[in-house]
């Protein structure tokens, strides 16, 4: 199973190389070092959609992107993701998003972004894991101004894998389609003064400017967080299979270190915040801290 898995992850790596190239059954096959079809069965096996779909909902996702960021034409753009004129770019985009590209570009909304799961992530489970080796962590104190942040709840999760199987992880491709204050989407543990009823500890969501004009997509909560201090906590870039021990080991760090060394103590009244896992930035979480009063 190993092998399937890193054989998809290969075929992954590959497209996500050549993404604006033409990508064949053959290419993928090379690098799976198994035949085109035992490849084809391996990929929609393993991620739940063809090459083709993949190649193409990648290619989608990151012309939005690019739509909503950058001033371009229609036509640069179909022509940078490998479509072969604007009528066939704006067909696809619209059965993807139901809107035209030219619409989202002038005002851009929410839409499902797809996110390319690797396959070694996606076997990923919460098993007990012995950590062998001592990661160095960084450690940084930033600040983040009052802000809103337009969250989706689930109703019992207390972290990432529960919150996934009750919200499914298709929420993440919403969010990053949304232009944080930040830069990116944040998961987060709320302290019981955000909670409603029936919800989860566990949510994820982007924070925004307090005047956000934008859309609340349907069946998120919108809270307004106050300014604090955080402690940032940074572990070394890891290899996709080690995503648990990273996130570990920075939260080992996290619960062993004493912010009064610095003249701080935890501020429970704030939620923590963990960012995306990025193998090549290293796991990141942050925790609030308020002055200690002498």
């Amino acid at each position: 199973m190993e092998e399937q898995s890193s054989a998809v992850q290969r075929m992954q790596d590959y497209i996500e190389e050549n993404l604006k190239e033409k990508i064949c059954l053959s290419d993928l096959a090379g690098v799976s070092f198994f035949s085109p079809w035992y490849s084809y069965r391996l990929f929609r096996d393993h991620l739940g959609v063809t090459p083709t779909e993949y190649i193409r909902k990648l290619r989608l996702s990151r012309a939005a992107v690019k739509l909503r960021d950058e001033n371009c034409r229609i036509i640069d753009v179909a022509f940078d993701y490998g479509f072969g004129n604007a009528d066939t770019f704006t067909r696809a985009f619209f059965r993807e998003y139901g809107l035209n590209p030219s619409d989202y570009a002038k005002s851009p909304v929410p839409i499902s972004l797809f996110v390319p799961y690797g396959a070694k992530y996606r076997e990923l489970r919460k098993d007990r894991i012995d950590m062998k080796d001592t990661q160095t962590i960084f450690v940084q104190k930033i600040h983040k101004p009052e802000r809103l942040c337009i969250i989706k709840r689930a109703v019992h999760a207390e972290d990432y894998f529960p919150y996934c199987e009750e919200v499914s992880c298709d929420i993440w491709g919403i969010l990053m389609s949304m232009k944080s204050l930040c830069g990116e989407p944040v998961c987060m543990w709320l302290p019981e003064r955000y909670k409603m009823p029936n919800t989860s500890t566990y949510v994820q969501g982007v924070e925004e400017e307090l005047d956000y004009p934008g859309i609340i997509p349907e069946g998120f909560d919108v809270i307004r967080l106050p300014e604090a201090d955080y402690l940032m906590f940074q572990g070394e870039p890891f290899r996709e299979e080690d995503y648990c021990e990273a996130i570990q080991s920075v939260q080992r760090a996290m619960d062993e270190y004493d912010p009064s060394v610095i003249g701080c103590e935890w501020d429970d009244e704030s939620p923590r915040i963990q960012l995306e896992p990025r193998g090549e930035r290293g796991y990141i979480e942050l925790r609030a801290v308020k002055s200690i009063i002498k």
